[in-house]
């Protein structure tokens, strides 16, 4: 199913696999899983943008950002966009996008113009940044694999300038980044727990699981990890954390959702191969989930950290 731009929006009745009761008390009676979207190549990236009651997402090969409101339906929201990926935003309200054709992590500032944050580490060139999230003191942590310098398809292919695929800190106060981890085969999807004292990095290369790491108490650091969660089928890809730290992951299946301790509760089925998933809606109780094509939603009794 391919459209236009525009509003569309087709129901279906969602589809669950319950593994722990808990799981039960997320799930909303009257939810329907919502087709916003679909047409794109590959969906990636969704964040939802409050002030605006906008999503905000990437469509990597077709070298595009999409935009999905209530009352405008799907717009296009830049194109080209460098081939974006990942998308957050900053303390200021501001989008943060992680472009692999640029290898750059840039920023939309409110007059809507678009300038580099950081593309390079020692002064060579990054990857191709792939996913990020802001912590609550400005610092912008992402991953960095060679996704988008391995052909033309999301970015433009090249030779790497660094030594391996790294997971970055970096600070906007004093314009430093600093290198987090450099033991990740493809570092992934990324994300804070509630509190900020655990740091989940996803790894898509090999192994395919999601490590968690103690922040350290200056909260510019992490220690070596654990294995958090395995994911099948297919590999973790971007994520996001609920009020309670339950991590719901992309995969190829859906949405598999994990309690702090990794005890998976369930899965949101998506007929589709998932990438990506944001919260947002008025409360932060709808999950919106981008997945190979489209753009999905989905009402839960959970609300985005």
């Amino acid at each position: 199913m391919s459209m236009e731009m525009g509003k569309f929006v087709q129901k279906s009745e969602p589809k669950f696999e319950i593994f722990e009761s808990n799981f039960k008390l997320m799930i909303n009676d009257n939810s329907q899983l919502m087709i916003l979207y679909s047409g794109a190549e590959w969906s990636e990236g969704p964040v939802f943008i409050k002030n605006r009651n906008m999503v905000v997402w990437s469509d990597i090969p077709n070298d595009r950002m999409l935009s999905w409101t209530p009352n405008a339906g799907v717009e296009i929201f830049r194109s080209p966009s460098g081939y974006s990926n990942g998308n957050f935003l900053d303390l200021q309200g501001q989008l943060l996008t992680c472009e692999h054709g640029n290898r750059r992590i840039s920023r939309t500032n409110k007059n809507g113009e678009v300038v580099t944050i950081v593309d390079n580490f020692n002064g060579k060139k990054l990857n191709s940044p792939n996913d990020l999230v802001v912590k609550s003191d400005g610092s912008i942590w992402f991953t960095d694999p060679p996704y988008g310098i391995l052909s033309d398809k999301e970015g433009h292919k090249s030779d790497s300038e660094l030594e391996g695929n790294f997971v970055f800190r970096y600070d906007p106060i004093v314009d430093k980044l600093t290198l987090i981890s450099d033991d990740f085969d493809k570092p992934n999807g990324i994300a804070f727990s509630p509190d900020e004292k655990l740091l989940y990095i996803a790894d898509s290369g090999n192994p395919k699981n999601i490590r968690v790491f103690n922040v350290s108490e200056d909260g510019e650091s992490i220690n070596k990890g654990r294995v958090f969660a395995e994911i099948s089928p297919g590999v973790p890809d971007g994520f996001r954390v609920d009020t309670d730290g339950n991590v719901f992951t992309s995969a190829s299946d859906g949405i598999q959702v994990f309690t702090p301790s990794g005890v998976m509760l369930g899965k949101i089925l998506v007929p589709e191969r998932t990438a990506n998933c944001a919260f947002g809606g008025k409360n932060r109780e709808t999950l919106f989930i981008t997945a190979s094509t489209s753009l999905y939603s989905i009402a839960m009794n959970a609300k985005g950290a």
